[in-house]
Parts: C-alpha cells; structure tokens; sequence
C-alpha cells in the first residue's frame, strides 16, 4: 500500500518479499519516534537569516533533529516522511513550535527584541482544525511582540486549497504574526490568489539559488521573483545561499535576505546566541 501511494497513488503493485523488511523497519522507526516524544530526545537548532543590505543577523530558521540514542543526530530528512505517513508530525510539529517561541522568550529577555524566529507548517499541521487554536495558545503565554514568529508554509501546501488557505491564514494574521510562502517557484502558484494571501515574505527556492550562476533561464526566474514580490509589497529571502557569487547576484537584483552555508550553518540556540552576542560587540 504504502509503495503504491508513494509512486502517486492510483496504481498497483504486487508484494515482494523486500517490501517486508521495509515495512518492519517502518514500525520500529515509528515506535522509536513515539519514544523520542516522549523522552525529549528531539533538539532545535538555528540557520541564520541575514539583511543583505546591512549584512547583520535579523533572524533564523528553526530546525529539527533528532538525537537518536543508538544512530546519533538525525536529520529531518531521515525522520519526517515517516512522521507524516503515521500522523507523529503533528506533535512534533507542536514541539517545535512551542520549543522555539520559549527559547526565543528566553533571548527576549537577554535583549534581543527584534530577532525573528521563523518556524515551518507542516502539511498536516496546517490542515489541523487545532492549529489557530495552538498558535493562540503559544502567543498568549509571552507578552513579547507576535510579529517576531514567522510562519513558513510551502507554496504547494498553499495552492492544494486555496480559499481554506485564505482563511486560516487570516485567521494567523489577526495575531499579528508574520507570513511566508516558502519553496517559492516550485508551486506554480497563480498570482492571482498569491496576491489575495496577507503574506509578508516570499522564500526563494533553493533549487533556483544553485543554478543562478550558470543558468540563465534559472537567474532570470530568480531575478523575476523578486521584482514581482516588491511589486507587491512583499520582502523576499533567498535559502541555500553557499557561494559569493549566488550573494552578489541576489544583492545586485534587490533580494532582501539570505540564508544558507555561506552565512552560516545550523547551530544549537547557544551557538547562535553566542553568534548574535558577537555580532553586537
């Protein structure tokens, strides 16, 4: 079942003897998942976000890992899929959440007010009925500014229902935290509906940055995103940024933010402190 939705749904395939180690292994990842839940076993660490015309620190990428207690730390990319087939990206979804705005209280405290935090949506998470509720809950423990959290949702989450879209994230507005539409390119978004979102950012794929060098079909998309969201009054941040001149083509063309291995790698929340600290000195 799980080889037929993978290969898109609408489709047979018969069972081979591979499929079961497969799936053996499946349900031990899964119960190890719950386990880790439920030990703390999971960790956040930060990517910056830099100003490219300041080239300071305005912000950073909440990221998950896994700090598996036999196969070391794990990136989302070993872990996620799995969470999301078995519905364990909710709560771990809520965690990041939750666990970023408290160490971002925890920086408020130590002075730095405007530094942004920006957290991702799962698909599932979005289409949780709980999720305006979950978001309420989070910001009114913390008398600190709501406009400090941003919320990153895929262009192609975004575009499966638009008018439910609309309304949740709406409804997210009105707690006056931000938006982005992140993966931007690989949607085929219609601008018409991009323009009715109240979206504060849009985020660059990184597909895109790569090949701004070398590919010229691929700048040019790069170079009309940008023109197109300040049109629309909208900042753009530009993600996997790994070579000088990926960042002189985006500063050239007016791209707002970067993030990526160039400006920094993720870090735990004391190293990206420590970072910010260093900064300010």
């Amino acid at each position: 079942m799980y080889s037929a939705k993978n290969s898109g749904r609408k489709c047979l395939h018969f069972f081979r003897s591979s499929m079961e180690g497969y799936s053996l292994k499946r349900i031990e990842m899964e119960q190890q998942l719950r386990q880790g839940l439920e030990r703390n076993e999971f960790k956040l660490y930060y990517q910056p976000q830099i100003n490219l015309e300041s080239g300071r620190i305005i912000g950073a990428e909440a990221l998950i890992r896994w700090q598996h207690p036999e196969k070391g730390l794990l990136p989302p990319s070993q872990f996620i899929a799995i969470a999301e087939d078995t519905g364990l990206i909710e709560p771990i979804g809520e965690w990041v959440l939750r666990e970023a705005w408290s160490q971002r209280q925890g920086w408020h405290r130590s002075g730095w007010e405007d530094f942004r935090i920006a957290v991702n949506l799962s698909a599932h998470q979005f289409n949780r009925t709980s999720l305006v509720k979950t978001i309420a809950d989070v910001l009114c423990r913390s008398d600190i500014d709501p406009a400090i959290l941003e919320l990153e949702l895929t262009e192609t989450v975004a575009m499966q229902d638009v008018g439910k879209t609309l309304n949740i994230l709406n409804e997210l507005k009105k707690f006056g935290v931000q938006l982005s539409i992140d993966d931007f390119g690989t949607g085929y978004s219609s601008l018409l509906y991009l323009r009715q979102f109240p979206i504060d950012r849009l985020k660059i794929d990184r597909t895109f940055v790569a090949n701004i060098a070398h590919n010229p079909n691929e700048a040019a998309i790069v170079v009309a995103i940008i023109a197109m969201a300040h049109s629309m009054g909208l900042e753009v941040i530009a993600e996997g940024v790994e070579t000088k001149g990926q960042l002189s083509f985006l500063k050239m063309h007016g791209c707002n933010e970067a993030q990526g291995y160039l400006m920094g790698k993720p870090m735990s929340g004391p190293a990206l402190f420590s970072r910010l600290q260093q900064e300010a000195r």
